[in-house]
């Protein structure tokens, strides 16, 4: 490191959070097979996104579709690698500016975000420096007094913890603030804020988009109400939209967990739901409509099930004793995902085959029009005569 103390970056924090109490940071508080089944739950659901898949339509030949998809594995390779490195280095940067620091002196963005709620600092010994140390600064989430101040200028707080650590951190701002830590320069906190937004609307735009027309198209015109005319179509379309907006903005207000655990479990629902019916439907012809939906509901119920249980009902129960394989409801999706595909493989085999207009269909995808040789390649004795 820069600091002329001759280790990495990874033996500084060890050693660092050692120090303070803490387990080493590279100790890891999950098995390895719960890190495996996460990560591939992320990849996995990543591939079964459906705001994702629809960007691919918008272009007008197959080949800009691969093109897209390469560079999409690119930024999301890039992330997920880096991702680890970003928070080691938020980490240590947090102490280092933070921890044994008189809060007087303390850096101007830990002020703005206590000021917002995100950060709370109680002065357990009364002493004015801040102690940042192993276990929880407060009772559950910090309670403050409305705008009282203390002797030393910090919001006062309600339900400080027994715990020698004063100082709590709302996780979810760690992305947004951690260039504030390092002490970037304006312009970068800047792109960092705008890259969030525009990453939330691109994501929230797609979904909506998703939503919508899966509810009005897919589900009342071509199942419930085939009759119907293009007017209540997108009435349909427009109430489930409005529907979708407001139980996110529910959930947003009230999380059922930080942003990374919401998003692990989005992406867990969505391997163990769309990515199986997905692959089949490309890569297998026998796949049929009743294997799929068998497929999708006992994939997702039972990786809804399983949040539900240890997150909700017997949260005392979340632990690695009572997990299932050691998976944590965090990474359960790739279990989902195998339950998928063994009831649709299962439930196809014993069904009517899909009729001809849908392997037509599936030869379409594999060979999209704007391919040049797709034609030589499904008609081959036209070539020959």
């Amino acid at each position: 490191m820069a600091d002329g103390s001759g280790l990495w970056v990874l033996q500084k924090l060890d050693q660092t959070l050692v120090d303070l109490g803490f387990a080493p940071y590279t100790s890891g508080s999950k098995s390895m097979i719960d890190m495996m089944a996460i990560t591939a739950a992320l990849m996995v659901g990543t591939a079964g996104l459906p705001h994702v898949i629809v960007r691919f339509f918008t272009v007008p030949k197959a080949s800009d579709a691969r093109l897209s998809a390469g560079w999409a594995l690119f930024f999301i390779a890039l992330l997920y690698t880096t991702a680890p490195a970003v928070g080691a280095f938020a980490r240590i940067n947090f102490i280092d500016q933070v921890n044994e620091q008189p809060y007087e002196k303390a850096p101007f963005w830990l002020g703005n975000w206590e000021n917002m709620g995100l950060i709370a600092w109680h002065d357990k010994n009364e002493d004015g420096i801040i102690q940042y140390r192993a276990g929880e600064a407060f009772e559950g989430a910090p309670l403050y007094k409305d705008d009282q101040r203390g002797q030393w200028g910090e919001r006062l707080t309600a339900n400080p913890s027994d715990s020698p650590n004063e100082i709590y951190v709302d996780r979810d701002i760690m992305v947004l603030a951690n260039p504030e830590i390092a002490q970037l320069p304006p312009w970068v906190i800047a792109l960092v804020a705008a890259g969030g937004l525009a990453a939330a609307l691109s994501t929230a735009a797609g979904l909506l988009l998703v939503i919508s027309s899966a509810v009005s198209h897919d589900l009342m015109k071509k199942t419930f109400l085939p009759d119907m005319t293009d007017r209540q179509e997108l009435m349909f379309a427009r109430l489930s939209a409005a529907t979708a907006i407001l139980v996110a903005g529910y959930l947003g207000i009230n999380p059922p967990g930080f942003v990374a655990e919401v998003v692990a479990f989005a992406f867990g629902l969505a391997a163990a739901s769309l990515f199986p019916v997905i692959f089949m439907g490309i890569f297998t012809k026998r796949m049929n409509r009743e294997g799929a939906i068998a497929g999708m509901i006992s994939g997702l119920l039972f990786t809804f099930g399983y949040i539900l249980f240890f997150k909700f009902v017997m949260p005392e129960w979340n632990s690695a004793a009572h997990w299932l394989f050691g998976i944590s409801p965090e990474g359960i999706g790739i279990i989902g995902m195998l339950v998928n595909f063994a009831m649709a493989i299962s439930v196809s085999h014993f069904t009517a085959p899909p009729p001809a207009e849908i392997n037509d269909l599936v030869n379409d995808i594999r060979l999209p029009s704007g391919y040049a040789g797709a034609h030589a390649m499904r008609h081959p004795a036209d070539e020959s005569s």
